[in-house]
């Protein structure tokens, strides 16, 4: 069977395993309801169709987290990060089912028969996952792929792909300026089961983009800024020419009242919730130095306007006295022991929801650059300004899905689909998905020895000359 027909299988058997693992998790959660909390309810206990009720809502938290924390992606996502994503999901559907049962009950329920349940739901999330994921490894090998590469350097997106092996294998390159004939011949012979086109320009994309749909042929490409505006452009039917409406004017009015309505209700209730953390972190802080225990630092958030931001200390004091703004890099000596541990896990940013109470910033959004670092990135990317068309954010879409070494290039594509897709929907999703990344050492990996900022990948002349040669 070739790659073609067996793709087709794929999302089924996804979706085969992903409802073995749901089953199995909400018939222990079945079990341990039945034996131990289904008796003692606060009025009466409930007939049959009342606790197939309660496992059926049950199936529905997890399978919520499970779709939030990107569980259900088995065969996509690494084995490792699908195990991580299982045993998260049934850790929060346990906690609000917990809840949910304290409501019910005439006292407070034992936990300890719902703490044996995540343990036991870990363990079957691990080893399905795993029979999944070895599953899937057999029957769907890598895609043997052909690389299409111009004067634009693509070790970066090489290193990326090979980094999953699993799923990509780069079998043969190939330069444009060999010519067209020669790339097209290369399609036909290396890039069957698919094509990965580099940062081309765009006339010579586009050519090979048709001539690859006309083949059916599968194609991997790299956005440009502009391809991300285009996604999120509205459809308008109003005459027998397709034509596509890009408003470019960020969120709308209804929008912007929303978000803010969530930001001071989320933003209040985590200042509560995590009120002693940020006192045990304080101690630590004042402790081990003596220094002070927050800092303020310029940031740019909305149409470029600077703010405070406040963040708890994590480096010695006059870690840059040498005047000189430079991001943390990977075994960075100015980092304190201390400030390594909030640094891994994000407590350092707690403070922010002050500036979130404050409006200067937004719990989703943009990372707040340093005006300093950012004017070093427009100077080769001027796209990256479109950045600010909303709030900076305390976490969003570039901070979960990029890594804190990310390239500002991607940065900026990242946050830009953000912007260009907005919904509050993502929005909670995305605040919800934060808790993910918190324990993922990938997510917080500093800069190489010697880098100050991120490495921008491009040169603003590599990025004119690219969306200026844009054709039909």
């Amino acid at each position: 069977m070739n790659t073609k027909n067996r793709d087709q299988y794929k999302r089924v058997l996804r979706i085969l395993a992903d409802f073995v693992i749901l089953f199995l998790e909400s018939l222990v959660f079945s079990a341990v309801w039945q034996r131990y909390y289904a008796q003692k309810l606060w009025l009466e206990p409930f007939y049959f169709w009342g606790d197939i009720f309660i496992v059926v809502v049950y199936a529905a938290y997890e399978l919520l987290f499970m779709y939030i924390y990107g569980a259900l992606k088995i065969g996509y996502l690494k084995g490792s990060n699908v195990i991580y994503s299982q045993a998260l999901s049934g850790m929060c559907a346990n906690v609000v089912m917990y809840v949910q049962i304290l409501l019910l009950w005439r006292h407070l329920p034992d936990p300890r028969p719902l703490i044996v349940m995540t343990v036991i739901d870990i363990l079957i999330a691990a080893v399905c996952a795993f029979l999944f994921d070895r599953m899937f490894a057999r029957l769907f090998p890598p895609r043997q792929l052909l690389l299409i590469y111009d004067e634009y350097p693509v070790e970066k997106l090489c290193q990326k792909m090979d980094s999953r092996r699993d799923k990509f294998c780069i079998a043969k390159q190939i330069s444009v300026a060999q010519g067209e004939e020669a790339v097209l011949q290369a399609i036909e012979e290396w890039g069957r089961e698919g094509v990965v086109l580099g940062d081309l320009h765009s006339e010579m994309r586009n050519r090979l983009l048709k001539y690859c749909y006309s083949r059916s042929i599968r194609v991997y490409l790299t956005p440009k800024v502009s391809d991300i505006i285009l996604k999120a452009s509205e459809t308008l039917d109003l005459f027998d020419t397709p034509l596509f409406l890009a408003r470019n004017y960020g969120l709308t009015v209804e929008q912007r009242i929303a978000k803010r309505c969530l930001d001071v209700t989320v933003s209040a209730l985590l200042l509560l919730v995590a009120s002693p953390f940020m006192l045990i972190v304080a101690a630590a802080i004042h402790f081990y130095d003596k220094g002070p225990v927050f800092f303020r630092q310029k940031r740019l958030t909305k149409d470029g306007k600077v703010f405070d931001v406040y963040k708890f200390r994590s480096m010695i004091v006059d870690a840059e006295k040498d005047g000189v703004a430079r991001l943390a890099g990977a075994n960075d000596s100015r980092i304190t022991p201390v400030g390594k541990v909030i640094r891994a896990t994000r407590l350092d940013e707690l403070p922010q929801l002050l500036n979130i109470l404050k409006g200067d910033m937004s719990l989703v959004g943009p990372r707040p650059e340093r005006p300093e670092i950012a004017s070093q990135y427009e100077k080769e990317i001027p796209e990256f300004a479109y950045r600010l068309k909303v709030k900076a954010g305390l976490t969003g879409y570039a901070q979960i899905y990029g890594k804190y070494n990310t390239t500002a290039y991607d940065k900026l594509k990242l946050d830009l689909m953000y912007i260009e897709n907005y919904s509050i929907l993502n929005d909670l999703k995305l605040i919800v998905a934060t808790f993910k990344i918190l324990f993922m050492k990938e997510s917080t990996e500093g800069m190489e020895e010697g880098q100050t900022i991120s490495r921008t990948e491009r040169s603003k002349t590599m990025e004119s000359k690219n969306e200026g040669r844009e054709v039909r």
